[in-house]
This record gives C-alpha cells, sequence and structure tokens, in this order.
C-alpha cells in the first residue's frame, strides 16, 4: 500500500492564509478600532444619558423619545430632505448632460474631462468660503452677473433690479447651497463618461438601421446600459446629501442661518455632542440616521432589480 504523505500547512494554503492575515493585520485592526468598536459603543451609548466627562446613565429608549418632540431635530431632518430632493436630480441630470457633450466633442476632449473635474477635487472648506464670497449681496459675482442680465433683458421695467439676498434669506439659502453642490458633478460625470465609452457602437449602427432618432437612441440604447452607473451615482450621492456638513456649516455658520432655514442633520448632531455634550442624544442621532440610509438604499436596491439593466441578461 502506498501511503500519502500528509501535506505541510504551507502546501495546503495555510502558509499564504497567514501572510494574508499578516498582510491585512492593519487595515483589520483599524477597522475594529476606528469603526467596529465605535458603532458598536454609539449603539450602547443611545440608550444612555451621557456627555463624555461623566458616567452614562441608562434611560432606555429616552434619547429616541425626545428626538420625536424635538422640533429643531425635525427641522434639520427636514431640511437635509428638501436639499436631497432639489440637489440629486439636478446633479445627476447635469452630470449626464456633461458626459453626453464631452462624449460628443471632437476636440480638446481630455481637456473637458479635466476642467470640470477638478471642482469636485477641491476641499470643501475652500468650496464654502468661495461660495460664500460669490453669493454675498453686496459685492458677490452672482447678484452681478444677475443685474447686468436683468438689464439686457429689459427686466428692469417689472422691478427686478438686483439679486437676491443668498445667504440671508430663508428662501433662498438652500438654492445657493444646491448650486454650491452642482459646481462638484464633475465626480459623477467621469463615471458617466467612461460608461459612454463603453457602450458598443454596433449598437447605435442597429439602432439607426431600425429608423432609430437621437431621442430613441437615447433612450432605447444609452440610458439602459447607463443604469448601473445611475443607480450607483443616485446610493453614493443620497448617502452624500444625508451626511452633508462641511458646506452648509461653513457657509452658513454652525445654527444653519438664516432662521435655521440651513440647518442639516449631520450640523445638528455635531451640535448635541461637541457642543453641548449631549453624546447619548447625538448617538441616537446617528443611529436613526444609519436606519434611514439603509432602508433607502434597500428601497433603492428593490426598485433597481426591475428598472436596472445588466448587460450579461
Amino acid at each position: 500500500m502506498i501511503s500519502r504523505q500528509r501535506p505541510l500547512p504551507e502546501e495546503s494554503g495555510y502558509g499564504n492564509l497567514k501572510q494574508g492575515l499578516l498582510f491585512t493585520a492593519p487595515w483589520l485592526l483599524g477597522m475594529l478600532l476606528f469603526t467596529l468598536l465605535p458603532a458598536l459603543l454609539s449603539f450602547y451609548y443611545s440608550f444612555h444619558d451621557y456627555s463624555v466627562l461623566t458616567e452614562p446613565i441608562f434611560v432606555g429608549t429616552g434619547n429616541y423619545q425626545d428626538l420625536a418632540k424635538d422640533e429643531t431635530f425635525r427641522t434639520s431632518l427636514t431640511n437635509t430632505l428638501l436639499f436631497g430632493v432639489m440637489a440629486l436630480p439636478g446633479a445627476t441630470l447635469l452630470a449626464l448632460v456633461l458626459a453626453f457633450l464631452i462624449e460628443s466633442t471632437r476636440y480638446l476632449k481630455g481637456l473637458f474631462q479635466v476642467l470640470f473635474f477638478i471642482p469636485s477635487l477641491v476641499p470643501l472648506v475652500v468650496v464654502a468660503l468661495l461660495w460664500q464670497f460669490i453669493f454675498r449681496a453686496d459685492v458677490g459675482i452672482a447678484n452681478a452677473i444677475l443685474e447686468k442680465l436683468f438689464r439686457v433683458f429689459g427686466l428692469e421695467q417689472v422691478g427686478l433690479t438686483e439679486g437676491p439676498n443668498w445667504l440671508g434669506s430663508t428662501l433662498w439659502s438652500k438654492p445657493a447651497l444646491v448650486v454650491t453642490f452642482l459646481w462638484a458633478a464633475g465626480q459623477p460625470m467621469v463615471i458617466y463618461l467612461a460608461g459612454l465609452q463603453d457602450i458598443p457602437q454596433n449598437l447605435y449602427d442597429t439602432a439607426e438601421m431600425d429608423g432609430a432618432n437621437w431621442f430613441q437612441k437615447t433612450r432605447h440604447v444609452t440610458l439602459p446600459l447607463l443604469s448601473p452607473l445611475i443607480y450607483f451615482n443616485l446610493i453614493v450621492g443620497t448617502i452624500g446629501i444625508l451626511q452633508v456638513f462641511t458646506v452648509p456649516y461653513v457657509m452658513m455658520g454652525p445654527q444653519g442661518d438664516p432662521l435655521r432655514s440651513s440647518l442639516f442633520y449631520l450640523m445638528y448632531l455635531f451640535d448635541q455632542a461637541f457642543r453641548k455634550l449631549n453624546m447619548g442624544y447625538a448617538c441616537a442621532m446617528a443611529w436613526l440616521l444609519f436606519v434611514v440610509i439603509a432602508l433607502l438604499t434597500y428601497g433603492a436596491h428593490k426598485v433597481a432589480e426591475r428598472r436596472v439593466f445588466h448587460r450579461e441578461e
């Protein structure tokens, strides 16, 4: 009888497993210490009255019950949702239009890609300060351009002589932030542009042979093949909007002036956690935000099962 030798650990893949764990150990430790552990602690503290400086006191669901009665919390949530309704469709449409225009350009295509993508690389604090100056009611560039357009089109006769008070009006504060958000549409644009370049030309040729015009080719060929990318950008954009913080915090102040019209969810969470040291209350807000993001992502996934087209299908 021929005896088979037992394979060495290295030969059975055990050595590769050890090496893999060794190389990934820094990431695993970082995830455990700086992601998983803080998440579990925040869930624990969400059921406590905790100010970081004192011992936590168990209050059960008291923090969540207080959130239901908190008018400022409802204001911050409403502002965030309204901002998302205005900003996300606009950013998606703008990124698609820019991608279509660049793809149809014959010359300097690379230059246009760089020019439209650069704004998304600018630090958010710099973006906030830049647009804060642009939207100033007295010397801002936005109102200067609007006033010239009013004179060119003769709108002064109907009372339009000057631009709005963007940063000092409850009506215009959110549109100003939406424009600032749209300025960084270059990142999804690059993704859509890569998707457009990946669509086979023979699909367009076949559609033309069937008599399809530009609109029909866009509707029945381009958009279905771009639907996975649209779905991805919508999910990422939704999460980003629900977590918007730096730009409105710098532009409008920590209280979301004027009259809390630009007070967003994460701004109020930050105020409760680090200004008022109401850490247990802030942890409850953080877990509610997690639940909202999870529900929206799940809903989008269910819609994507019927609306998103995958080429391998």
